[in-house]
């Protein structure tokens, strides 16, 4: 059968009107061009589509028949057609999204839905990293955005502020500080630590030591763990104590208390992350999304 989708069209607007100068007008073609292009489809098929007198025009059961299968086709058509210029877009595919510790204990879990919410068919894909593993990855196009402890200040790479969080200590609920409303950094000072490790978290411990050091001391870290998790349940343990932020300790374990440092204005920063080279679709909607968001204070 040599019937292109012009025709097929021309058939769906006649049986759907039972009526050829409707059809014609609802077209845009003139009637007699519509009841050739008719008669053109009947021959090619082989078969009889419409049964016509000078005052109606009915369909024939295999006319119906046809007609079921027309509009699956345009449907599919119609589909087809949406789903390559979504792709071309960039609006179909996938998206790699590495996050740490603090950034799925903030904003960032209503952040992906909000994105998912818009952009339907871009799949996420998030894989927990700490910074310095996100950013190999980015570096080898193996993630498209991160999210990590910054800046990072990378050549080649652009960043956007998502989360501001203070610095908090966290002790055992039996530790002589867990009854105190609040601490200064240096009581701390003669304190066993418990933290990640110092190559893992690299871009936290620039936080940190400086931190430390400014209040007349060097964090003194007896244990160190994978993640948040882990250094929680060595804390509990009565291991040491331990500086992170408010949001990851938004839900701590029994057995542990999260106590306000009060002469520590800073905050720790996380910001999205992405190389300039690598803006294929998926990753241009994504940070085009994060750009249109209100401020990053609204995040913090």
């Amino acid at each position: 059968m040599r019937s292109d989708l012009r025709l097929v069209r021309y058939f769906v607007a006649v049986a759907e009107e039972l009526h050829f100068r409707r059809a014609a007008d609802r077209l845009g073609i003139a009637q007699p061009a519509l009841s050739r292009a008719i008669q053109t489809l009947e021959m090619e098929l082989g078969v009889p589509l419409f049964v016509r007198s000078n005052r109606n025009v009915q369909i024939t059961p295999a006319g119906q028949v046809f007609l079921e299968r027309c509009i699956e086709m345009l449907s599919l058509m119609r589909r087809a057609t949406e789903d390559v210029r979504n792709a071309n877009d960039g609006r179909v595919g996938a998206l790699r999204i590495g996050y740490t510790d603090f950034a799925i204990a903030g904003p960032l879990p209503t952040l992906l839905k909000g994105f998912q919410e818009r952009q339907c068919q871009i799949t996420l894909d998030p894989q927990h990293g700490v910074t310095l593993t996100q950013l190999s990855r980015l570096a080898e196009g193996q993630l498209d955005i991160g999210f990590v402890t910054g800046p990072v200040n990378k050549k080649g790479y652009e960043e956007l502020p998502v989360q501001s969080e203070a610095f908090v200590c966290v002790c055992a609920d039996i530790h002589p500080f867990a009854p105190r409303p609040s601490i200064r950094l240096a009581d701390l000072a003669t304190e066993d630590f418990v933290h990640g490790s110092s190559t893992d978290w690299q871009h936290f411990y620039d936080y940190l030591i400086p931190l430390c050091r400014r209040a007349g001391f060097t964090p003194r870290i007896v244990q160190e763990a994978f993640n948040t998790a882990g250094i929680f349940g060595l804390v509990s343990c009565g291991m040491g104590v331990t500086v992170l932020t408010e949001k990851v300790c938004g839900g701590l374990p029994p057995g542990l208390v999260m106590i306000p440092i009060e002469d520590v204005s800073e905050r720790l920063l996380t910001t999205a992350i992405w190389r300039r080279d690598h803006m294929g679709g998926p990753t241009r909607h994504f940070v085009e999304y994060l750009r249109s968001l209100p401020v990053p204070g609204s995040f913090v």
